[in-house]
């Protein structure tokens, strides 16, 4: 899954009537769905398990303090992300890095702090990302991430990665729980759903857009199932790198790919490549 369906001529045309000009920019705010793209989203994603029980853990500020920290640092960077003009790749992974940190510790309140079920849990963060995806189509009629190129846009798509990563946290927390599969296993698991959904989509033709949200749902448990089996003792099934050994590790190969895209623009669209 590296790319998705175009938009139709009358989506396109219903885009251009709904944005104001005024707020239309000149190119994609999000990078090109491309083998790099999977790669760091996993990445993060797996960082986004190890640092929130890190910083849980190791910082003494409990799971609040965390929460608040974590919060205010991803506002500060979604506001340099949306006065960018332009895809930018360290600002933007870094707000992906951080919103998925943030939606691991809105799961992890709701359930260590709050008592609310994996169950319930689950099926509130479906809801609210199905809300979402209801409003953002009906005003903008597309959830294509190739026309993230006016506030509103971006506005609905970093919403809908929140809830993906809250979501992706608490359904495979839940599916972990309940299979009892342990790390590695539940790795296998979430890798074979992913695959089953690129299979879908190439052979056939499960559209490409609810494709690629599927897979990007899909990929925070497998990144957390990986994190956890790289981070946890031996004796609890994992490696036994601990949560900072493995952060770092992965925060190194994050930081080498996209300074790596930011110097060779590999993930950048061909127009906006030309207009800088």
């Amino acid at each position: 899954m590296t790319h998705e369906l175009s938009d139709t001529p009358e989506a396109e045309a219903s885009r251009s009537a709904a944005a104001r000009p005024s707020h239309r920019l000149h190119w994609n705010k999000v990078p090109e769905v491309t083998a790099y793209f999977w790669i760091i989203k996993v990445l993060c994603t797996t960082v986004g398990e190890t640092a929130a029980d890190l910083l849980n853990e190791k910082a003494g500020l409990g799971l609040t303090g965390v929460s608040v920290l974590m919060s205010a640092l991803l506002a500060v960077v979604l506001v340099v992300q949306f006065r960018t003009t332009a895809y930018r790749a360290g600002v933007y992974w870094l707000a992906v890095a951080l919103i998925s940190v943030v939606g691991t510790l809105i799961s992890d309140n709701l359930t260590d702090n709050m008592g609310v079920p994996l169950e319930t849990s689950t099926t509130v963060f479906a809801l609210l990302l199905a809300v979402v995806f209801v409003v953002w189509y009906r005003r903008e009629r597309t959830l294509s991430i190739h026309s993230i190129d006016t506030t509103s846009r971006e506005a609905f798509y970093w919403l809908a990665v929140l809830f993906t990563f809250a979501l992706g946290t608490a359904a495979g927390d839940l599916v972990s729980e309940r299979m009892n599969l342990g790390y590695w296993l539940s790795a296998v698991l979430f890798a074979l759903a992913i695959a089953a959904v690129a299979l879908a989509h190439f052979t056939l033709g499960l559209d490409a857009v609810w494709s690629f949200w599927i897979a990007y749902i899909l990929t925070r448990p497998l990144g957390a199932s990986i994190g956890d089996y790289l981070s946890q003792p031996t004796g609890d099934g994992g490696v036994g790198l601990g949560t900072v050994v493995t952060s770092a590790l992965f925060l190194a190969v994050i930081l080498g790919l996209v300074v790596h895209l930011a110097v060779t623009r590999k993930d950048v669209a061909s127009a906006a490549r030309q207009g800088t």
